[in-house]
C-alpha cells in the first residue's frame, strides 16, 4: 500500500484528497504548511507527495529539493495556472503538475502513472473473485481464464485500480479510449455490459443513475 503526503493549507481540499485517496487504497498524511511537510518527510517514508505551491512557511518550490533528497516523487496540485509556473515546477523536477480545480479521477490516474514510473507497482490485482496479471495481460474470474478484448481489459483495469470511486461515462471515455476518441458515451455502457457478463460482475459494477459507474 502506497503512502502519500498531502501538503495543502486549505482544509476543504486536503480533507477531500484524504477521503478520496483513502477510499482508493492509499495511506495519507496531511501537512498544512511547508515546515510541517519537511518535518514529515524526515520522520516517515513516502511513495509520493502532492504539494500545493502557495504553502505558508515554505512554498512548494522550496520544498522540492528536500523531496528529491528523500527520493519522493512530487505532483504539484496548485491554483497557479500560468504556463510559467507549470514549466518552472516541471523543470525543477516535479513528475507532474495539476491545476485546481481538478478531477479526482484524473489525479488518481496521474498518481498511478507516476508511481508506475518510480516504484515497483503490484503486477497482480485481485478483487471480487477476479485476478489480473498485468505483465501477462491475463484475466481469471473465479479460477477460469477470461478472454477480454483490449478496450474491455483497459476498462476492467480502471475499475480494479480505482475501487469505490464513482466515474462518469465521459471520464471513462477520456481515460480509457483517449482524448481523441469522439464516440458516444453509449460505448461505455456496452463495454460495461460485456464485462458484467464475462466476469459475472452483475452486482459489482454499480450503475449510478445520471452519473456513471
Amino acid at each position: 500500500m502506497y503512502r502519500v503526503l498531502i501538503a495543502e493549507d486549505d482544509p476543504a481540499i486536503s480533507e477531500l484528497l484524504e477521503m478520496n485517496l483513502t477510499i482508493a487504497g492509499y495511506l495519507c498524511d496531511i501537512a498544512t504548511d511547508g515546515k510541517q511537510a519537511l518535518e514529515a518527510v524526515k520522520k516517515q517514508k513516502y511513495d509520493l507527495a502532492l504539494l500545493d505551491i502557495m504553502l505558508p512557511e515554505m512554498d512548494g518550490f522550496e520544498l522540492l529539493p528536500y523531496m528529491q533528497k528523500y527520493s519522493i516523487p512530487v505532483i504539484y496540485v496548485s491554483a497557479k495556472r500560468q504556463v510559467a509556473d507549470r514549466v518552472r515546477g516541471l523543470r525543477l523536477g516535479a513528475e507532474d503538475y495539476l491545476v485546481k480545480p481538478f478531477d479526482i479521477l484524473e489525479l488518481l490516474v496521474r498518481m498511478e502513472k507516476v508511481l508506475s514510473r518510480t516504484k515497483t507497482a503490484p503486477s497482480v490485482l485481485s478483487i471480487h473473485g477476479v485476478t489480473v496479471w498485468e505483465a501477462e495481460r491475463r484475466v481469471e474470474a473465479y479460477g477460469k481464464t477470461v478472454d477480454l478484448k483490449p478496450m474491455e481489459y483497459a476498462l476492467l483495469l480502471m475499475f480494479m485500480k480505482h475501487p469505490n470511486i464513482v466515474m462518469s461515462r465521459e471520464q471513462l471515455l477520456r481515460e480509457v479510449w483517449g482524448d481523441e476518441y469522439f464516440g458516444e458515451t453509449r460505448t461505455v455502457d456496452n463495454h460495461v455490459a460485456i464485462l458484467r457478463k464475462k466476469l459475472n460482475w452483475f452486482d459489482k459494477i454499480i450503475t449510478m443513475h445520471r452519473v456513471g459507474y
